[in-house]
């Protein structure tokens, strides 16, 4: 027996919505994390396996940290290819060799961690409404853009290799996004 939710307020039990949206659900978080967790490795030259230990890692630390209150997997970012291939085109670097290269990349991925724990300490101590005053939308939202935009040049370049596949994906976006709502 289905019951009624309200899909406008947060969802804080999954079981709320059923063994079949759960599946559906849990299949898309599936294929996104996955999507998300070779792809990024194989366009910076990371090792895959490295990446899948220290996400299920990560994700564990985590659950053990908010005491399993947030479902979540941590994977790879797709926010920081932008920096792997400035790093890799800069004129500085030219000659080195690609190991060498991608090590610098890393390093500026040590300090964005870093400065994720001071942000996570400034949520601690101050508040969350007192940091989100100064991340509204309109500073947020241009973020997102711009590393959309950032990633669109390689969006092209790989449905180029595979048109079909990528109107069929495009064709799936546009249905789950009219027919979906409450998903």
């Amino acid at each position: 027996m289905q019951q009624n939710i309200d899909y406008s307020k947060g969802i804080y039990d999954a079981r709320q919505l059923g063994t079949g949206r759960m599946l559906i659900l849990g299949i898309q978080h599936m294929f996104a994390m996955f999507g998300a967790t070779v792809l990024v490795p194989l366009l910076t030259g990371l090792s895959v396996s490295t990446t899948l230990l220290c996400a299920g890692l990560g994700t564990l630390l985590f659950h053990f940290i908010t005491k399993k209150k947030v479902p979540a997997f941590l994977g790879s970012s797709f926010a920081y290819l932008g920096g792997f291939s400035t790093v890799a085109s800069m004129p500085a670097y030219d000659g080195l060799d690609p190991e060498l290269k991608l090590a610098y990349a890393l390093g500026g991925i040590v300090i964005a961690g870093l400065l994720y724990l001071v942000l996570a300490l400034l949520f601690k101590v101050l508040g969350a409404k007192t940091v989100m005053r100064y991340f509204p939308p309109i500073v947020t939202g241009p973020m997102i853009i711009m590393i959309g935009l950032n990633l669109s040049g390689s969006a092209i370049t790989n449905a180029s290799s595979c048109w079909w596949l990528a109107l069929v994906a495009m064709a799936i976006i546009v249905v789950a996004n009219i027919w979906g709502k409450g998903m």
